[in-house]
C-alpha cells in the first residue's frame, strides 16, 4: 500500500422526485456522456502521470441514476487505503444541483475536497452579473466550481491542486473553449452499459451551435462556434467499444446536421459498416432543415442511424419567432418528416409548451394538429423553463421576475414561472393533458399503423419508445430521458428538511407502487405485441394512409390545420411563397447567364 494512493471519485448525481427521494433505477436509459467524457480525460491524466510517477490514482465512476451512493462507505474505502481523495460532480444540471450539494457535505466534513462542474454552474457564470445564491451557499461550504470544458489539459491543474490540498474556489475556462481533435474521447465502462435498459453507449462529435434559441443554455456553455472531433477519433470510439460488444450509440451533439464534418463522419461509419462488417446503430439529434442538405438523410441511414431526435419545439410561428427559433419553418415540417419516413427510422420530436401566448385550448388544439398531420412517432414534451445559462433566465433575473427558487423543479416537467394564461398549477395540468392526448391508445395504434404502411422494420423499437415515453415516464412522473427500469427508493435518503417516513407506511406503499407500475407496463406491452402481430401479418397493411403520411400536396397550405389553425400560420405560408418566387427568379437568371 502506497502513501501516495489517490482516489478520484467521479459522480453524475441524480435529482429528487416530488416526494424528496433520489431518483434511482435498477437500470437507466442511456449512460451519461459527461461522465464518459471526464472518465476518458481522467484515464489520460493517469497515463501521462500528471501527479508524478509515484502517485497511484484509482478512478471511481458512479452514475447515481443506477447506483445508490453511500458517502460514508466511499469515505471508509479511502481511509482504509490510507489514501487521499477528490470528489467531482460531473455534468451537473440545474435540477441536479441541490442533490449534488447534499451529497457533497459528508465528503467535506471528512476533509475530502469537492468540485462541481456542468451546465448549471457554467451557465450561471456565463450569463449572470454575479454568482446566484445557490452557488454562493455551496461555495461557503467549501465546494469548488469548474466552469467550461475539461479537455485540452484543463483538468490537470484541478487534479494537481486537489492532490496537494490547495483546490481553488473557481476554475474558469468559459472564455477559452478547447479544440477537440486528438483530445481524450468519451469512454463508457461495460458495467455502465450493462446498467442501462437499452444497452447504449454515448459520445459527442461536436460541440457548440450557431443558432440563438433564447430557451437554450447549451449555446452559452459550449459556445456558438462549432468545434469537432476528427474522423480518427470517431473510428477509434467505434472500434474500442466494438471490442466490448457495444453496438448501439447515442451521439449527443445537439445538432449533428450543423456539424461541418458530417459527411466525413458518415463516410467513416459507412466504411466501417459496409466494408469491414461492423454492425452498429446510432441515435442522432438534428434540426428541421436537415432534409435540405443533399445526401444527408440517405447517408445517415447507411451509416446506421435508426433513431432521430428533431428539435421541432412548436408549430406556432409566433412562438418560434419569440424564442429566436427562426430556423424552424412550419412550411418545411411535413416535407422533412416524410423525407425521413422514406427509411425505417423512429422519429422523436422535442416539443415545448408554455410560451407567452399559449393557452390550454391552443396547446391541446396544436397537439391534435400534430397527431393528425405530422409523421411524428414520439413526442418529447417539455414545459418552457428559464434554465440557468439561457437568455430567458438572464432576462427574467434582470427584470426581477419571480422564478421558483427550488432548482430541483427545473427538469422541464414543472412550471417554474408564473404564466398569465395558466393560474396556479394549470400549466402543469395542461402538460399532463397534452401528454395524455398524444399517447392516447388510439393515437399509439395510429403510429404503429403508419410504421406498418411505410414498410418499417422498427416495430419493436417504436413500441418500446411508446412504452417509455407514453407510459413509463408518467407512471413515475419524470422527464422521459430521466427514466429507467425498476424504480428504487431508499427511506433513509430523503431530501434534507423532509421528515423520514415510518417504515410501516413507506415500504408497503413502495412495493405496491412497484408491482402496480410493472404490471401496467407488462399489460400494455402484451397488448402492443398482440396488435403488432396482427398488424404486420395483415397483407392490407400497406393500404393504410392518413394526412400525416400522405405526400405533400399543392393544396396543403389551404386545407391543413398546421397552416390554417396556428397563430401566424398564414403569414408563414405567404412568406414561404414569396421566398419561392425569389428563388425561382434567381434560378432563371442563373440559367440565362449559363
Amino acid at each position: 500500500m502506497t502513501t501516495n494512493s489517490f482516489h478520484l471519485i467521479l459522480i453524475r448525481p441524480t435529482k429528487y422526485d416530488d416526494d424528496g427521494y433520489p431518483i434511482h433505477w435498477l437500470k437507466t436509459s442511456i449512460p451519461a456522456n459527461s461522465l464518459s467524457c471526464l472518465y476518458g480525460i481522467a484515464l489520460d491524466c493517469v497515463e501521462r502521470q500528471v501527479l508524478g510517477s509515484d502517485a497511484s490514482i484509482q478512478i471511481h465512476t458512479i452514475d447515481e441514476g443506477n447506483t445508490r451512493i453511500r458517502p460514508e462507505r466511499l469515505i471508509e474505502t479511502v481511509r482504509s487505503d490510507g489514501a487521499r481523495a477528490f470528489v467531482c460532480f460531473v455534468g451537473v444540471q440545474s435540477n441536479q444541483f441541490p442533490r449534488a450539494v447534499d451529497l457533497a457535505k459528508p465528503f467535506l466534513d471528512a476533509s475530502i475536497p469537492v468540485a462541481i462542474g456542468g451546465f448549471h454552474v457554467t451557465g450561471c457564470m456565463a450569463m449572470l452579473a454575479e454568482m446566484p445564491d445557490d452557488m454562493k451557499e455551496a461555495a461557503d461550504l467549501g465546494i469548488s466550481f469548474f466552469l467550461g470544458e475539461a479537455e485540452g489539459g484543463r483538468f490537470d491543474d484541478v487534479l494537481k491542486d486537489a492532490y496537494s490540498g490547495d483546490l481553488k474556489p473557481v476554475y474558469d475556462h468559459t472564455k477559452n473553449l478547447p479544440s477537440l481533435p486528438g483530445e481524450p474521447v468519451p469512454i463508457v465502462k461495460k458495467e455502465q452499459v450493462d446498467r442501462s435498459t437499452l444497452g447504449y453507449g454515448s459520445f459527442d462529435l461536436g460541440r457548440g451551435c450557431p443558432f440563438e434559441c433564447s430557451f437554450c443554455c447549451i449555446i452559452n456553455v459550449q459556445g456558438r462556434g462549432s468545434r469537432f472531433r476528427s474522423t480518427e477519433d470517431l473510428e477509434g470510439i467505434i472500434r474500442d467499444h466494438a471490442r466490448i460488444g457495444m453496438t448501439k450509440f447515442f451521439v449527443t451533439d445537439d445538432n449533428f446536421a450543423r456539424n461541418r464534418n458530417w459527411e466525413a463522419f458518415l463516410d467513416t461509419l459507412i466504411r466501417l459498416r459496409e466494408q469491414e462488417g461492423l454492425d452498429f446503430t446510432l441515435i442522432i439529434q438534428v434540426d428541421t432543415l436537415c432534409h435540405k442538405i443533399p445526401n444527408f438523410i440517405d447517408k445517415c441511414v447507411r451509416a446506421g442511424v435508426d433513431q432521430v431526435f428533431i428539435g421541432l419545439e412548436n408549430i406556432k410561428p409566433d412562438n418560434l419567432a419569440g424564442s429566436k427559433k427562426r430556423q424552424n419553418k412550419i412550411t418545411d415540417y411535413r416535407e422533412m418528416f416524410l423525407a425521413w419516413k422514406q427509411h425505417p427510422v423512429v422519429l422523436t420530436a422535442g416539443y415545448i409548451i408554455g410560451f407567452p401566448n399559449d393557452t390550454e385550448e391552443s396547446v391541446l388544439r396544436d397537439i391534435e394538429v400534430i397527431k393528425r398531420e405530422l409523421a411524428v412517432d414520439i413526442l418529447s414534451l417539455s414545459v418552457l423553463t428559464p434554465l440557468p445559462g439561457s437568455e430567458d433566465h438572464k432576462n427574467a433575473v434582470a427584470a426581477g421576475q419571480w422564478i421558483d427558487p427550488d432548482l430541483n423543479k427545473y427538469d422541464l416537467t414543472h412550471a417554474v414561472i408564473r404564466h398569465p394564461n395558466f393560474p396556479g398549477n394549470d400549466l402543469d395540468k395542461t402538460y399532463l393533458k397534452a401528454w395524455a392526448s398524444f399517447y392516447s391508445p388510439e393515437h399509439c395504434r395510429t403510429i404503429l399503423k403508419r410504421a406498418a404502411a411505410l414498410g418499417s422494420n422498427k416495430k419493436i423499437s417504436t413500441m418500446n419508445r411508446l412504452l417509455v415515453y407514453g407510459t413509463g415516464s408518467r407512471l413515475h412522473n419524470v422527464f422521459s430521458l430521466d427514466g429507467g427500469y425498476l424504480r428504487l427508493k431508499y427511506r433513509r435518503d430523503r431530501r434534507p428538511g423532509l421528515p423520514r417516513e415510518n417504515p410501516i407506511t413507506f415500504y408497503p406503499r413502495h412495493y405496491y407502487e412497484t408491482v402496480r407500475n410493472i404490471s401496467i407496463l407488462l399489460f400494455k406491452r402484451w397488448r402492443y405485441l398482440n396488435f403488432i402481430k396482427k398488424l404486420w401479418s395483415d397483407p392490407k397493411r400497406f393500404d393504410y394512409t392518413d394526412e400525416a403520411i400522405a405526400p405533400v400536396g399543392q393544396g396543403d397550405f389551404e386545407k391543413l390545420g398546421l397552416y390554417t389553425a396556428t397563430r401566424g400560420g398564414q403569414q408563414a405560408v405567404a412568406t414561404h411563397r414569396k421566398m419561392e418566387i425569389i428563388k425561382q427568379r434567381a434560378r432563371a437568371k442563373t440559367a440565362l447567364k449559363a
